[in-house]
């Protein structure tokens, strides 16, 4: 995992996550283009108005290749940071790099100075739910839901840093 370079958001790189949690989520869920468009908005609006004082997004690089990404922004409750656009590509699963990513970003939201970390995902997402668990992080709520033209279960997430 020493190969792999973490970096924060440039341009080119809102595209990528764009593309990439559109088709992973597609082919691997079943999610239509609401969960496109939904990715889209909360990069535009973290492009637009994120305070770099206080939000921080990383991009995962491997051999001139975005392999990952994570990002921290305020919630908008005092104190709470949230977890968003958490990505690590198929070929970087299994590295440690979703760990790496989960560490750098509650490290992150600590040194701005949130007291408390939420997240918000879905139960199909057992491999992430573990490692958030076994990040501190837990579950405060699953609440089934038909969103991105699927039946889910939504959960809500949450660590005290």
């Amino acid at each position: 995992m020493s190969d792999i370079d973490l970096h924060d958001l440039a341009p080119g790189d809102a595209d990528w996550l764009i593309e990439r949690h559109a088709t992973h989520y597609a082919a691997s869920d079943g999610f239509d283009a609401t969960f496109e468009a939904l990715v889209a908005e909360i990069l535009t609006a973290y492009i637009r108005d994120h305070d770099a004082t206080r939000e921080r997004a990383w991009i995962a690089w491997r051999d001139g290749a975005r392999v990952g990404s994570i990002f921290c922004v305020d919630s908008g409750e005092a104190g709470v940071a949230k977890l968003r656009l958490f990505y690590v590509d198929p070929a970087a699963r299994g590295t440690g790099l979703g760990h790496r990513l989960l560490e750098t970003c509650v490290k992150g939201a600590r040194d701005f100075g949130y007291r408390r970390m939420v997240l918000w995902t879905h139960e199909s997402h057992a491999a992430a739910g573990h490692l958030y668990r076994s990040h501190g992080f837990a579950l405060d709520s699953a609440v089934p839901v038909h969103s991105f033209g699927v039946d889910l279960v939504e959960q809500s997430w949450s660590i005290t840093l």
